[in-house]
């Protein structure tokens, strides 16, 4: 048994990934069980197994795949699996875990803004929505590089900033 995502492995999860039907889950979802019985334990085919339920809208499902796989996986692979492990818990209305995996995906990866975009719909799902905003307007300022928002940096940066501390 390997922890490892083999070049082979990778191909083979790619290949798979290209094929899914968004409308039709279950094929993918077989196929990524019949890796894993395969590749027992490798992170690699636990994540998209979870991947899989998770697109199929079995989140519940999805939740212990990605659980089980993030210990063992690193890099792209790990900010993947924390965005749709943080998203998955938001759609199942645990906000405050969702928030806790998006403010400790965005540590390790702070370079990432689709973190921050999903670590947003959070704070807005959970009623949050100055925060929200705040996080938004921080990538706005960090991100967009115009005359326009540039001019204007100072006053979107502390505009998140009143937002971020203002109570409910």
């Amino acid at each position: 048994m390997s922890d490892e995502l083999t070049p082979d492995l990778a191909a083979t999860i790619e290949e798979a990934f290209a094929r899914r039907d968004r409308s039709n889950m279950q094929p993918t979802i077989d196929f990524f069980e019949n890796l894993l019985a395969e590749h027992p334990g490798n992170p690699y085919v636990l994540y998209e197994v979870g991947g899989s339920y998770d697109t199929a809208g079995q989140e519940e499902k999805a939740i212990g795949y990605y659980e089980q796989a993030l210990p063992g996986l690193s890099g792209e692979t790990k900010r993947k699996c924390l965005l749709q492990y943080g998203s998955t818990l938001r759609n199942l209305d645990r906000f405050d875990e969702s928030l806790e995996v998006f403010k400790q995906a965005c540590k390790e990866f702070p370079e990432s803004d689709s973190l921050r975009v999903f670590k947003a719909l959070t704070l807005q799902a959970s009623g949050r929505g100055d925060k929200a905003l705040a996080t938004l307007l921080l990538l706005v300022a960090d991100r967009i590089d115009t005359a326009e928002i540039k001019r204007y940096e100072a006053a979107i940066r502390g505009n998140a900033e009143y937002l971020a501390t203002r109570e409910p």
